[in-house]
């Protein structure tokens, strides 16, 4: 796809339900609702952020950060203004 962008996300997991919370530094804040055990706070990024963007899930993948709260997240078909602009008002 032309477009792509690579999202820096701050996670906090296990929070009482899953949504934006703003920014943090450069990052955008993401609270999950979902445990960082067996890679279900990953996924629940993953869907969430489809979910809140209208693209499939394919669109997305973790490119740094798979183990950590801070992650990098690749997004195919939409560009970093775009993406954030729709995180932004999703909050």
């Amino acid at each position: 796809m032309a477009n792509s962008a690579v999202l820096p996300i701050r996670v906090i997991p296990r929070s009482p339900r899953t949504r934006v919370d703003g920014m943090r530094g450069d990052a955008i804040l993401i609270r999950l609702a979902a445990p960082p055990v067996e890679g279900a706070a990953n996924d629940a990024l993953i869907a969430f952020l489809s979910d809140a963007l209208g693209l499939p899930r394919r669109n997305f993948q973790i490119v740094s950060g798979e183990k950590s709260r801070d992650k990098r997240v690749s997004v195919a078909g939409m560009d970093v203004a775009s993406a954030m602009k729709m995180l932004m008002a999703s909050k």
